[in-house]
């Protein structure tokens, strides 16, 4: 029973998560770290951005996923469509920018027990061969 809790408050606060940091890429109303970004991330960053697809894209799948988590619909094939993005912040943190990685690894913890939660929801997802 109360793993049923467990589960609904980290599905609320990964939505949570998802859903002020995408809106923040397209508002801009987190105050910006006073410490300098190091090179490559912020080659990185600049890259993302300089594209004019890639960065709208990506905070719009953040919001999505976080509106998918906070209102519990969709969560398998929200956590399924947030993965690769987990990947991607927590290599950015552990490779380019290790200040953020204590964060980073919350996201990664949270998006692991999510998953290992709804592992029902991908057993078909998961099979060698389909019929």
């Amino acid at each position: 029973m109360r793993l049923k809790y467990l589960t609904t408050a980290a599905r609320i606060l990964m939505g949570l998560i998802f859903f002020v940091f995408g809106l923040n890429g397209f508002f801009d109303f987190i105050p910006h770290p006073t410490t300098p970004m190091p090179q490559g991330a912020m080659a990185f960053a600049g890259a993302l951005m300089g594209s004019g697809y890639f960065f709208p894209l990506l905070k719009g799948t953040e919001v999505l996923v976080g509106l998918l988590l906070l209102g519990n619909r969709f969560v398998p094939l929200a956590l399924a469509i947030v993965a690769p993005i987990i990947v991607n912040i927590a290599a950015f943190h552990v490779f380019l920018a290790s200040s953020g990685v204590v964060f980073a690894l919350i996201i990664v913890a949270l998006e692991i027990y999510l998953a290992w939660s709804y592992r029902l929801a991908y057993r078909t997802m998961l099979v060698a061969r389909s019929a």
